[in-house]
């Protein structure tokens, strides 16, 4: 059974292994999910219009400036009042490169306005590599734009 158990762990991290370094580089052009063009894309500073019960579907633009170091699960894009923007993918059905920080991209989904606990936030933090101190600071929820997007185009 030991034996079993151990074969199960060591599948489980190639997997892993193996599907991050199949995601595609982060050049211009790419494109990850569904489809996406850059035609009639808003920019991340439209979406602070939004209301906690309203929602945007549609294409936004920004520039990434953090992701998830696990395995690409999340993104955040840079807004001009400095809140990040938080990027989910749907079903996590892709994931993102590492090297797509700083890249300006056009996301297309669903935004919304939600608050975020505190236990997922330490859990984004955790997942982004924050030190423990860090994570021990946070201790507020917080109200954040999200994005759950169904595709990502890389500008450049």
């Amino acid at each position: 059974m030991k034996k079993f158990i151990l074969l199960a762990m060591c599948l489980g991290f190639s997997a892993n292994t193996f599907a991050q370094s199949t995601i595609k580089l982060a050049d211009a052009g790419v494109t990850y999910g569904k489809t996406v063009t850059a035609d009639n894309a808003v920019s991340t500073e439209a979406l602070n219009t939004l209301s906690s019960d309203s929602v945007y579907n549609g294409k936004i633009t920004g520039t990434v400036i953090e992701v998830c170091k696990k395995k690409g699960c999340f993104m955040k894009l840079q807004q001009a009042n400095g809140t990040p923007i938080m990027v989910q993918f749907t079903d996590y059905a892709y994931f993102m490169p590492q090297n797509i920080v700083g890249k300006i991209v056009v996301v297309e989904g669903k935004a919304k306005v939600k608050e975020t606990s505190v236990e997922r936030l330490k859990h984004y933090a955790a997942d982004a590599g924050k030190t423990k101190e860090e994570i021990a600071m946070i201790n507020t929820t917080k109200k954040v734009i999200s994005i759950m997007a169904d595709g990502v185009l890389v500008v450049k």
